[in-house]
């Protein structure tokens, strides 16, 4: 049955991954990038990773996502190029990446269960959400602020910029 889900969220993420870099409207691209994020949180919650599954949801799926359709909407794009020089690179890196796939299936031997069942030793002995929020707002207590600051210091850079312009414009419209 794992297998099974496993099946299904790694097709799911191909065809979306596929979609983001195809699609020609920004925003169906964001929304399959979207897609792609939450089926990426599937995959966490099949590993038993729900701490990973829900800082991918939040932090991908919430907060990058919605950076990506802000930088869409400030940018404003008006036409998209039919062709694009990158193709013939992406097309031969993805047949790459497809005949590693296939010769790691080739050669995957029969005894792969073993490790996974260590893991998942591993993963229930240590690691739960409880014991990483203890050491996160303990032992990296300071760094953790410092990264939070620094992402507001940029969050309050992008709206300047972004309203910079709009300033400008109202200036010279003012002036005329």
């Amino acid at each position: 049955m794992a297998h099974l889900f496993f099946l299904y969220f790694a097709a799911v993420i191909v065809v979306t991954g596929l979609l983001v870099v195809s699609l020609r409207n920004p925003v169906y691209s964001a929304l399959s990038l979207l897609i792609l994020f939450f089926h990426v949180a599937g995959l966490y919650v099949t590993l038993h990773a729900e701490f990973l599954a829900a800082v991918q949801v939040i932090v991908y799926a919430g907060a990058i996502l919605v950076l990506y359709l802000f930088v869409v909407m400030l940018l404003n794009l008006k036409r998209e190029d039919r062709y694009h020089g990158q193709l013939p690179v992406g097309g031969l890196l993805g047949l790459t990446l497809l005949t590693e796939a296939v010769l790691l299936f080739a050669s995957r031997r029969s005894g792969a269960s073993e490790p996974a069942a260590a893991t998942e030793a591993a993963a229930e002995a240590a690691g739960n959400t409880e014991t990483i929020g203890e050491v996160l707002y303990s032992t990296y207590l300071f760094p953790f602020e410092v990264a939070s600051l620094i992402l507001l210091v940029a969050m309050i850079g992008a709206i300047i910029l972004a309203k910079r312009d709009l300033f400008e414009k109202a200036t010279m419209n003012a002036e005329r």
